[in-house]
């Protein structure tokens, strides 16, 4: 029966979600060149309206409809246009709110995914290679992945394994397929012998609290009802963003001897992709140790094994999104109970079980290739009938110019950091 309450709750959370992907288009301009940043705002708003018309198109019913050929990898093609999927009535997936809300709730996580993606590929992708890369990275690798783990029949979800808001949907996907298309790309200029700097943390910084915000609508919203799960998952995201902010803080102070704005927001922003997977399964106190430890695992991507192996890339989708999420997915195997939230069909390994455990690992395994192979297939597909590189020269000019004809700072006249 449709609840009134419930159907305004998730109704401001779908508006709030909604946001974030503008607040992370702030978040990541903030990190560029001045010569680099509307195109890279560019690169995540645009996502708003190709996601959206895609979504209603054909994109909602390969994630959530009946699933294709008994394989649980898509749906079916028998609600495009949202044909059956109701204003008024409940669907499949939540008896207490109407289907298009459903629908609509879903289609703002699937908005800001590609648009985490392409954070790695800023400063040097032309942008109708971006367009294209995003079209079909949605069709082959989102899609697929939402079915998987959240779809009736889902390959994933029939090994018991859960994911409460997008570990793996949302935050592996996006991170593993950045890695990929950045090390397909390849480097801008120059980098690795001379310093980028973030032109202008302020607006960094307004696009993390953005994000921030958004995520309690994120994590809580997922409950799809105004109750007590909603609570308990706004409750471990609060706990876990403050754990990673305070851990990250403690990280630069022992070895740099001073906290930066930029770390505190980082680790904030790490502390909750780590708990979106298990926001509305693992206890409070859990929520604590995982915010605390993923802070580290990242810092140390981050500082070392990105400069180990030398790849660009350059707002660190995978280092903080991919890494952060496959912790996160870890750590609902290990600290899951179903006294908490009983669509887990297991307790986690710390409290005795190893079957959620199992099946939150070879998830993850599936999750990895599945986003990487697909992810590849396109980089390399589009690099043989496309430019996707802008020029030397124009990479060097900037993209703002060089791409869209504009100028973020018009009047600076210096020298570009």
């Amino acid at each position: 029966m449709i609840n009134s309450g419930d159907v305004a709750f998730i109704l401001i959370c779908t508006m709030l979600v909604f946001f974030m992907t503008p607040g992370l288009a702030f978040f990541y301009a903030g990190m560029v060149r001045r010569k680099n940043v509307l195109n890279t705002i560019m690169s995540v708003v645009f996502c708003c309206g190709l996601a959206t018309v895609m979504w209603y198109t054909v994109g909602y019913s390969l994630s959530f409809g009946p699933d294709a050929g008994g394989f649980g990898v898509i749906g079916d093609l028998s609600n495009v246009f949202f044909h059956g999927i109701s204003a008024t009535e409940a669907g499949p997936y939540a008896a207490n709110i109407p289907g298009q809300l459903f629908a609509v709730f879903q289609l703002v996580f699937c908005m800001v995914t590609p648009a985490i993606v392409v954070g790695s590929l800023s400063g040097r992708m032309k942008f109708p290679a971006l367009f294209l890369f995003v079209t079909f990275w949605l069709l082959l690798v989102y899609y697929p992945m939402a079915h998987m783990v959240w779809g009736q029949g889902g390959l994933i979800a029939n090994l018991g394994a859960v994911d409460f808001a997008g570990g793996y949907v949302i935050e592996i996907s996006s991170g593993i397929s950045g890695l990929v298309a950045c090390i397909i790309l390849g480097s801008r200029k120059g980098y690795g012998i001379k310093s980028y700097h973030p032109h202008n943390l302020p607006l960094f910084v307004i696009g993390g609290a953005i994000l921030w915000v958004g995520w309690f609508a994120f994590n809580g919203g997922s409950a799809l009802a105004a109750n007590g799960l909603a609570v308990h998952a706004v409750v471990t995201t609060m706990l876990a963003s403050a754990a990673a902010m305070l851990s990250w803080m403690l990280i630069e102070m022992v070895l740099y001897k001073k906290v930066t704005v930029m770390g505190a927001i980082t680790g904030a922003i790490v502390g909750l992709v780590s708990i979106t997977p298990g926001a509305g399964y693992v206890p409070t106190e859990a929520s604590l140790l995982i915010g605390g430890v993923v802070s580290p695992i990242c810092f140390f991507f981050l500082t070392k094994v990105k400069v180990k192996f030398g790849y660009d890339d350059t707002l660190d989708a995978f280092g903080c999104h991919g890494i952060s999420g496959v912790w996160g997915v870890i750590a609902t195997g290990l600290f899951a109970q179903t006294a908490i939230n009983p669509v887990a069909k297991w307790n986690g390994l710390f409290f005795g079980d190893t079957q959620l455990f199992v099946a939150q690992i070879t998830a993850l395994f599936i999750a990895v290739i599945y986003s990487a192979v697909m992810t590849a297939v396109i980089m390399l597909v589009l690099k043989k009938i496309m430019q996707i590189r802008v020029s030397p020269e124009a990479e060097a000019l900037g993209l703002d110019i060089s791409e869209h004809s504009e100028e973020g700072y018009a009047a600076f006249s210096g020298i570009d950091q």
